[in-house]
């Protein structure tokens, strides 16, 4: 109950302060967004650019983990990933808050979840990973970044979630290394101590979900009786 009440409040505080502590929005938001998803790139920070993309980036890689344990809960899963594509940590954190522990994988593993369970996808988005922060370090304007991370909204608020998508992940990580079998705690605190890349690397070589789930199940059965 307390972690639940912890993911509401984070919530909420999150909510509240971008909306209104937040710095106000600018006169050239809905063209700097505009020009972000078009590929117009030109004259834009390439930290804003690399931020940005990767933004999209983050949705894709909690839905490698949000739709496989959508599948032992009695919420449905995927409203919430769907609407992380568009605005982040503010639909994940309701997720946290409702979801149920579920160390088991439920359900058929189908066509859709092979993709996300697949070490392939995971390599796939590191690669693009690595691409857009190397774009981002490579020619980015810091000065100029924190300048407008001071008094755009949009900037503001955006550095906050992928912040908080980076601190977030450890919350569904238990979980799923419990439905592969994957008892390693060093593991487990490398991939949360370590943003983004840490996450990435595990979609990247953690083991695959057992493709006869029921005969799992009788076997952890059977070694928790024996």
């Amino acid at each position: 109950m307390m972690i639940k009440i912890i993911f509401w409040s984070v919530w909420v505080g999150f909510s509240v302060y971008a909306f209104v502590f937040a710095p106000p929005n600018q006169p050239d938001t809905f063209e700097l967004i505009k020009n972000l998803s078009t590929g117009q790139w030109e004259g834009i920070n390439p930290l804003i650019v690399s931020l940005f993309n990767l933004m999209g980036v983050f949705p894709l890689i909690y839905s490698c983990m949000v739709f496989i344990d959508g599948k032992g809960q009695k919420i449905p899963a995927w409203i919430f990933a769907t609407f992380s594509f568009g605005v982040g940590a503010f639909a994940l954190l309701p997720y946290l808050a409702l979801r149920e522990p579920n160390p088991d994988f439920v359900g058929e593993k189908n066509a859709f979840i092979k993709v996300l369970d697949s070490r392939i996808t995971g390599i796939v988005l590191s690669v693009g990973a690595i691409v857009l922060v190397s774009y981002g370090l490579q020619g980015g304007n810091w000065g100029d970044f924190v300048q407008q991370w001071q008094t755009d909204r949009f900037i503001h608020v955006m550095s906050l979630d992928f912040c908080l998508l980076c601190l977030l992940f450890p919350a569904l990580l238990g979980d799923d290394m419990a439905k592969r079998g994957m008892k390693n705690r060093i593991l487990f605190w490398l991939v949360t101590l370590i943003p983004l890349f840490g996450s990435l690397a595990y979609l990247s070589v953690r083991k695959p979900l057992p493709d006869d789930v029921q005969q799992e199940l009788i076997a952890k059965q059977k070694a928790v009786l024996n």
